[in-house]
């Protein structure tokens, strides 16, 4: 009965939307009707025009927006948003940013802990933005993790996954292939300015319909110029083409510790150390202390949006004490462990969380 319930309050809600939509549109529809019977107002006809193209968006987003879903208990959720005629919601967002026109896109999004986006791509280049939680991206040869205050961008075309740990709230924009010159050619994550984070923040928020010099085509502009200029974070996580090789850094990741030997390593491809050393730099463009760095972070990040402490977490991974892990962490992200807490795990103000704040600096 409570389920049943549930699903009458969440088809109501999308049915009024939809009827506050379907009322604005006999409005305008009447009205245009009474300017072209004058036809002596082009300007109003006009401005009639561009209202209607805004409520065809604002249909768009609502119909994106309905959820029917079901939550892993069978139960009809609100977090994850899927329209009542869609059963592959990537798809359907996909054909809608295919359709979408103008330079820059922007979408919000919210996931609960373990979802997962399937593979997919586009034609526009996306920069991901984890208000909350954290977001894993997997692509072709490489994955990708972006804590809160950072960004991944991914170039347009490139086929990626998207993994959420924590509950996750995203924005993100999506940008047209030549929009500005000097948009990223390859993968990164990117620390947020200030500025960055407000602009994608009020970018959600504006109408997709707009002039270029309106207010909103304006905080479009200075996002595409900020893009470039955004400093990059060394979070991403490449594999080798080598299937050996990728074999031997899946099993690390199975069991991550910062007291790997390269010696191991080697005898196990039968490699010594001086080719093991050039050939795995040559398939990942990093050392393998760097990688076995990177991989050691990949593993804490999930682990502290989940509420984890400093201590726990370093512990865990090999690491001597809690300070070593810090000093570490904020060397790889610019940011110490207890920031990043406050961060990821927005109200978490319990005695272990503050007293790992206190430890982590």
């Amino acid at each position: 009965m409570a389920k049943i319930t549930e699903k009458a309050v969440v088809a109501a809600e999308g049915a009024a939307a939809g009827a506050v939509v379907s009322v604005k549109w006999h409005s305008m529809a009447q009205s245009i009707a009474e300017g072209l019977a004058g036809r002596d107002n082009i300007d109003f006809s006009a401005s009639c025009l561009r209202d209607m193209v805004q409520l065809f968006f604002d249909w768009a987003n609502l119909t994106m927006d309905l959820n029917f879903s079901r939550s892993n208990d069978g139960e009809a959720t609100g977090a994850n948003l899927i329209a009542p005629w869609s059963e592959e919601p990537h798809v359907k967002c996909v054909e809608w940013l295919e359709r979408a026109v103008g330079p820059i896109v922007a979408k919000a999004s919210e996931y609960a802990d373990g979802h997962v986006v399937p593979p997919h791509r586009h034609s526009r280049a996306q920069m991901i933005y984890a208000l909350s939680g954290v977001v894993t991206v997997a692509m072709p040869g490489e994955r990708w993790m972006v804590p809160p205050d950072h960004a991944l961008w991914v170039p347009c075309g490139i086929e990626h996954s998207v993994t959420a740990s924590g509950q996750v709230s995203m924005r993100s924009i999506y940008v047209a292939p030549g929009a500005i010159a000097d948009l990223p050619i390859r993968s990164r994550v990117v620390e947020l300015t200030d500025l960055m984070r407000s602009l994608m923040l009020e970018a959600v928020t504006l109408p997709q319909c707009y002039e270029p010099t309106s207010r909103a085509g304006l905080v479009m502009a200075l996002i595409l110029e900020e893009i470039p200029r955004l400093p990059v974070r060394p979070l991403g996580l490449p594999f080798p083409a080598d299937l050996r090789m990728a074999a031997l850094c899946h099993h690390f990741l199975e069991a991550p510790t910062p007291r790997a030997d390269i010696d191991d390593w080697a005898g196990a491809l039968a490699m010594s150390r001086r080719t093991f050393t050039r050939a795995f730099r040559r398939e990942t463009g990093l050392s393998l202390s760097e990688w076995r760095q990177q991989a050691c972070l990949f593993a804490a990040l999930p682990r502290l949006a989940g509420g984890e402490s400093v201590t726990s977490v370093a512990l865990d991974l090999g690491y001597d004490s809690s300070s070593a892990f810090s000093t570490m962490f904020k060397r790889m992200t610019g940011a110490t462990p207890g920031h990043y807490l406050r961060e990821a795990v927005p109200g978490r103000t319990d005695r272990r969380t503050k007293m790992a704040e206190i430890k982590a600096g």
